[in-house]
């Protein structure tokens, strides 16, 4: 009878523990297949929104971030600079931004929701280079410019507002991403104002 009880205990002891084994082993399994349901890195960078804080970004000064594998300028822009932008535009190709390369918040002098900020896709509408960010007067890229973007591969030039320059071999202002504040120091890159 003692023989018959311990053979019960190690039966029921074994069986437990092969529950046990077995439940953690189906945990392990389980990861990888739920691992595949969250999005992955790639699939993140191909378009999910991001989120950039600006409140370190003082006026005159930029900070680039990357969506979709594409630099995005925000440029938190002076005064000066949107007198700038409020002068003279007859050497623009496009001043007020009517082609459709833009969400209809950018479409105007500013291309911006807030006339201080510029959210831009930093790559030229020519062949897909980096322009270079040039805030101030240089002489040697001509008598109009003001600051602006300017691309080195082929020479285009574009002003404060990333609007193009007349004659330039790119024939489209830079391109403005969707986006909108979700508060004073947090923009939203990738995706309007939801409603």
């Amino acid at each position: 009878m003692k023989n018959d009880n311990d053979s019960l205990k190690r039966r029921n002891f074994l069986t437990n523990l092969t529950k046990v084994v077995g439940g953690i082993g189906a945990v392990f399994a389980l990861i990888p297949f739920l691992s595949t349901m969250s999005p992955s890195e790639k699939t993140k960078m191909a378009g999910a929104p991001i989120e950039i804080d600006i409140s370190a970004i003082t006026p005159g000064t930029f900070k680039i971030v990357e969506w979709r594998g594409k630099p995005v300028w925000v440029v938190h822009r002076t005064a000066e600079m949107l007198d700038i932008i409020d002068g003279k535009v007859d050497y623009l190709a496009d001043p007020e931004s009517s082609t459709e390369m833009q969400p209809i918040y950018a479409q105007n002098k500013y291309r911006s929701v807030k006339p201080e900020f510029l959210v831009l896709v930093g790559v030229c509408t020519h062949l897909g280079c980096s322009p270079l960010y040039k805030p101030g007067e240089n002489k040697e890229l001509g008598l109009e410019w003001k600051g602006g973007f300017f691309c080195p591969c082929h020479g285009s030039k574009f002003d404060l507002s990333g609007r193009v320059f007349k004659g330039m071999p790119a024939g489209t202002n830079l391109e403005v991403p969707p986006y909108y504040f979700a508060s004073d120091t947090k923009l939203i890159v990738g995706q309007d104002r939801a409603s």
